[in-house]
């Protein structure tokens, strides 16, 4: 009788562990999914975006919101409620030249369009960028890619700049960002408490 008990109560608890261990297995690849394809914490290195975004401020990005993108082929699949990523949204992207980083910048200009920068102005095919979200920044004609001559950005292409661009290294000096390598859309900073918000 007490051996009979005793297997028991030893099922029951092989039982428990073997439940414990899956639903932790679950919820390391639940979040793994959410993690790679809808939204990815990423902390702030760099004063590339200051104002916007300071050192150290933790955001979320929205990898959902331009398309599923298959990770290792750089290929996107669109579904009902994606979108094209649009001027003047902050994103995040693999950098072109150190594929291992994640950069984080203000999209500027499309493949196709003409960029230029003068006088701390951005000019998208002759016309200035004022608009309230361009007109709060002074840019800086520095770099191959940002003098006063203008610019053609090739096809599947962007051209992003940061908004502190006295201080950050950009489409000015590297180039361009393939569609390709387009992580998702920075929308909220969630921590330090003081600085939560949306970012636009």
């Amino acid at each position: 009788m007490d051996k009979d008990l005793k297997t028991k109560k030893n099922k029951n608890k092989r039982s428990v562990i073997r439940e414990w261990v899956e639903s932790i297995i679950v919820a390391f690849i639940l979040a793994m999914i959410i993690r790679t394809f809808v939204v990815q914490a990423f902390k702030i290195p760099s004063a590339s975006m200051e104002p916007t975004l300071l050192v150290g401020d933790h955001i979320l990005v929205n990898k959902f919101i331009y398309g599923l993108r298959i990770p290792f082929l750089g290929k996107r699949i669109l579904f009902l409620g994606t979108k094209k990523p649009t001027r003047g949204e902050v994103i995040v992207f693999i950098y072109p030249q150190e594929p291992k980083k994640n950069f984080i910048k203000r999209l500027v200009a499309f493949g196709g369009e003409r960029v230029k920068i003068k006088n701390g102005m951005i000019y998208i095919n002759g016309q200035p960028l004022n608009d309230d979200i361009f007109g709060r920044f002074y840019y800086y004609n520095r770099g191959t890619y940002g003098v006063e001559e203008e610019i053609v950005v090739p096809p599947n292409c962007y051209y992003v700049l940061g908004d502190n661009s006295f201080s950050s290294q950009d489409s000015r000096y590297w180039g361009f960002v393939p569609d390709k390598n387009i992580l998702g859309k920075a929308f909220l900073i969630y921590f330090p408490l003081s600085r939560i918000r949306l970012i636009r």
